[in-house]
């Protein structure tokens, strides 16, 4: 089974007396090990659709598997358990704990841990994530005395410490420089090459989505057809 399956995605939100589609339909698998650009305009759907795979929300109908687990059926506290230990997040805007620091912030996630791990193992493995991101040297630094894309690399040692086998990076690159960003692009592409993690790169920039090794695409509601497929393929990211 891959990593990621959802079979006929829809989700609908209802705005007083009326019913206001958005995802219609949506089937697509990802698998083990995979770097997948999800790209969509402002509407398209995107953001509803990385908020069901990051089990932040759930379809109105249709299923979601995630490393085995069936996602769409779980409450909003089974939802969390799940998220907690299998997805790691990387937003645009950090999301970094001001006055606390790099280390601090990498260990937050630990707290929720299932089992829990002792205060000497989470600080040992947030900074082995920090050094591993060339931040050992800024364990005590706050967020404040940090370059953007030194934070950026915090919040990715961040999602990292639950080891989980998914990394949802939404419009990571967006707050840095275009230096700045290929550096962080790059980092995303040696987790994957060298740890295996599968991670999708949600954004609109092509230039982010080349540095993935599949782009799926949404189109109002929609997995776009891929137009390198040949005649007959399944729609991108569809599981035939």
């Amino acid at each position: 089974m891959s990593l990621i399956e959802l079979r006929n995605i829809h989700k609908t939100y209802h705005l007083g007396q009326i019913d206001v589609p958005v995802l219609k339909g949506v089937s697509l698998s990802i698998g083990r090990g995979e770097l997948v650009a999800l790209m969509g305009a402002s509407g398209s759907g995107k953001s509803t659709l990385m908020n069901i795979l990051g089990c932040l929300d759930h379809p109105t109908s249709g299923q979601y598997f995630l490393d085995g687990h069936e996602v769409s059926s779980l409450s909003s506290d089974g939802r969390a358990r799940l998220r907690n230990s299998k997805i790691g997040f990387v937003f645009q805007s950090f999301n970094l704990l001001a006055r606390t620091t790099a280390l601090e912030n990498v260990i937050m996630p630990l707290s929720y841990a299932h089992p829990a791990i002792s205060d000497r193992e989470a600080k040992d493995r947030a900074r082995e994530l920090l050094t591993r991101v060339g931040l050992g040297e800024r364990t005590d630094h706050e967020p404040s005395q940090l370059s953007g894309g030194q934070q950026q690399r915090v919040a990715i040692a961040r999602a990292l410490v639950n080891q989980p086998p998914v990394l949802f990076a939404d419009e990571p690159t967006g707050n840095l420089d275009s230096r700045t960003s290929e550096e962080v692009l790059r980092m995303f592409q040696e987790l994957n090459e060298k740890d295996g993690i599968t991670i999708i790169l949600v954004t609109h920039d092509a230039n982010v989505a080349q540095h993935a090794k599949r782009t799926i695409r949404i189109v109002d509601g929609l997995i776009a057809p891929d137009p390198a497929a040949p005649a007959g393929a399944p729609a991108q990211g569809a599981f035939a």
